[in-house]
């Protein structure tokens, strides 16, 4: 099935959801609204690409007018023809000469182009009647790569290194199709959000174990480091030793204050230490991962473009990548940076600011056509009812997506 469509409108919609009960508090955000700056596209035989770039709600119209002005460099085109050779239009979006100013690559006018790109890819699988993943395993090497935009990557990842690569990746590609029968593991990110009372959080412990997680997260980056020392511990007398817990910072501390807390926190055996201090400091992160080996570092979730990634990636203080689709430029920017990855041995596992539904189909691509390993993929289930096709979990696993498309529609459009 591969119907030809014409993007004939490019529309955008503010799109918000408050949460309940201390749900999605971390460090730094203690009262948080999950938003998204949708864009739709709207064709002329009724088929409409979804695309979502995450935010928390205050500046969320901001991404929605910069979406709006996106829209001339798509509208009018045949999808099809437009994925053909996509990286082109990709990066005619990300230097627009009016937008590059207020950038370059990074903030509102990312998750702009986060979303737009997300509606292209969104409305591709639809227009061949595929979901995402599915479209993206199939794609010859060569058509995955016409669609990035590897510019400032030259000196890590050429073009033909890129074919190349997923070449390579496609002889095996057979056994790693397995996974489709036993779906992606997912992690539950939920147990331990910052306000969540000690009693919540045990009794969140023991309702994600019932339901077949052995991997979770608990949020740390209190003013009293004794709290996080304290709650880590819960959590790991609770879940029991053979259970993978990771802790997340947020951003919270300052390099000597990551040193010291992220040292303390070793007894209770991390899995990993996730944003330990401000996002853009690659060479904290550096410093921080020598001072508290062998205690793992993850980052990415605030890592806003695919040259900061190869800062991080080139650094050697990365030991997960957690690359967001609807925070850098969609899935476009999503795969170049998972290819980086793969090429210098680092497992991607993304942040969700989607809640799972694009991620799903992207970790399976990752793995079964770029030969990631399949580690964990976060599990958030506060926004599953506000979607049509929510992700469905069994048993702690994610099951494969089957409905045409990347997943991304919403039962409304605004809050």
């Amino acid at each position: 099935m591969n119907k030809s469509v014409l993007i004939k409108k490019v529309s955008s919609a503010d799109t918000q959801f408050k949460l309940k009960e201390g749900a999605g508090s971390d460090a730094v955000h203690t009262t948080p609204i999950y938003a998204y700056a949708v864009c739709k596209l709207h064709t002329d035989n009724g088929i409409e690409g979804t695309g979502l770039a995450f935010t928390l709600g205050i500046g969320n119209m901001l991404v929605c007018q910069a979406i709006d002005y996106l829209s001339k460099h798509i509208e009018g085109r045949e999808i099809n023809d437009l994925m053909a050779n996509f990286g082109t239009t990709y990066k005619a979006m990300t230097d627009d000469p009016n937008f590059r100013w207020l950038g370059p690559h990074k903030g509102v006018v990312h998750l702009a182009l986060a979303s737009v790109v997300n509606a292209c890819f969104d409305l591709w699988a639809k227009s061949k009647g595929v979901p995402l993943w599915k479209l993206l395993i199939d794609l010859p090497p060569e058509h995955i790569v016409n669609t990035l935009d590897l510019s400032y990557l030259e000196d890590i990842l050429t073009r033909e290194e890129a074919i190349s690569l997923l070449s390579k990746q496609a002889t095996t590609k057979s056994e790693r199709l397995n996974i489709l029968q036993t779906g992606y593991p997912g992690y539950d990110t939920s147990i331990g959000w910052f306000n969540y009372s000690d009693d919540k959080v045990r009794a969140n412990i023991k309702k994600a174990m019932d339901a077949g997680f052995t991997a979770m997260k608990l949020k740390v980056g209190s003013a009293d480091s004794q709290r996080d020392i304290r709650r880590a511990e819960l959590v790991r007398k609770t879940a029991g030793d053979k259970a993978t817990i990771m802790l997340d910072a947020n951003q919270q501390w300052h390099l000597p204050k990551a040193i010291e807390v992220c040292k303390a926190l070793k007894a209770m055996n991390p899995y990993w230490i996730e944003e330990p201090t401000h996002p853009d400091d690659v060479n904290a992160h550096v410093r921080l991962a020598k001072e508290i080996a062998p205690v793992k570092l993850a980052l990415g979730e605030h890592v806003p473009n695919k040259v900061i990634f190869k800062n991080f990636i080139q650094s050697g203080c990365m030991s997960f990548n957690q690359v967001d689709a609807v925070r850098v430029g969609g899935v476009s920017e999503f795969i170049t940076i998972s290819l980086m990855s793969k090429k210098y041995g680092i497992p991607v596992v993304p942040h969700v600011g989607d809640m799972g539904q694009i991620h799903q189909h992207l970790v399976l691509f990752n793995h079964i056509a770029m030969g990631h390993e399949a580690l964990f993929l976060e599990h958030i289930p506060h926004l599953k009812s506000h979607f049509k096709h929510p992700v469905e979990i069994t048993d702690g696993y994610y099951k494969v997506p089957q409905h045409p498309g990347m997943s991304s529609d919403l039962n409304i459009e605004a809050k």
